[in-house]
C-alpha cells in the first residue's frame, strides 16, 4: 500500500496539557506538490483503526475530537503522508493515556489578602475535574528573607497560610496533585513564586 517514494512523517509525538492533547510531526520535504497527511486512531477496547478529524490535512497537528474525553482510555494514533498516488508507511505512536500522560500546568492565582499574620488565597484550577477525580493544591512559602521552604496541601480553592510574621515579605509557589477515579495521582508543574507582605498589627 505505501510508496517507496514518499518518506513517512517523522517526530511523531503527542503533546497534552491540561488534559488538551494533540498529534504533531515533522512536515515531509518532497519537491513537486503539497504533502498531505491523514491520522487514524485505535483504542485499547476496539483494536480497529478508525479516522479521526484529520483526513488528507495539509497541517502536521492534528488535535483530538471531543470523542476521547475518556481520559483513562488507552489511543495509539498513526499517521502517514500523501502526494498524489504515492503513500508513504504508517508511523504509531506509544499507547496514551491522557490520565497519565498529561501535563498539569500550575492553578491561576486570582486573588490574595494579606493580614498582620496569614494570606488568605484564592485560586483557579487549571482545568474542570470529572467524577470520581479530586484536586489537592500543594503550596510552597517561605520569608523572601530565607531560605526555609514550609508546605501545606489544600483541597479548597480559598485557602489561608498562617501563623507568619508581621510586615514581613513572604513567597509562595502552587502546584497541582491531580487524583483519578482508578486513584493515579499526578503532580503538576509549580507555579512562579509570587510575594506578599503581611500587614503590620
Amino acid at each position: 500500500e505505501s510508496s517507496p517514494h514518499l518518506p513517512a512523517p517523522k517526530d511523531v509525538m503527542i503533546h497534552s496539557y491540561n488534559f488538551h492533547s494533540l498529534l504533531r510531526w515533522s512536515p515531509v520535504k518532497v519537491d513537486g506538490g503539497l504533502v498531505l497527511y491523514t491520522v487514524h486512531f485505535k483504542t485499547a477496547a476496539f483494536k480497529q483503526w478508525d479516522e479521526m478529524n484529520c483526513t488528507r490535512i495539509t497541517q502536521t497537528e492534528c488535535s483530538f475530537p471531543m470523542s476521547f474525553k475518556q481520559r483513562r482510555w488507552t489511543v495509539v494514533l498513526r499517521v502517514r503522508a500523501e502526494l498524489g498516488q504515492a503513500i508513504s508507511d504508517w508511523v504509531e505512536t506509544d499507547p496514551f493515556v491522557a490520565e497519565r500522560n498529561t501535563t498539569i500546568g500550575p492553578p491561576k492565582v486570582n486573588s490574595v489578602t494579606a493580614s498582620s499574620d496569614s494570606l488568605l488565597i484564592r485560586v483557579t484550577p487549571p482545568f474542570g475535574f470529572e467524577k470520581g477525580e479530586s484536586l489537592q493544591y500543594h503550596v510552597s512559602y517561605w520569608e523572601n528573607a530565607s531560605t526555609t521552604e514550609k508546605e501545606a496541601k489544600m483541597r479548597s480553592t480559598l485557602f489561608k497560610i498562617e501563623n507568619l510574621k508581621e510586615s514581613t515579605l513572604y513567597c509562595f509557589s502552587i502546584q497541582v496533585e491531580f487524583m483519578s477515579s482508578l486513584d493515579l495521582q499526578l503532580l503538576g508543574l509549580q507555579s512562579n513564586p509570587v510575594c506578599y507582605r503581611t500587614e503590620i498589627s
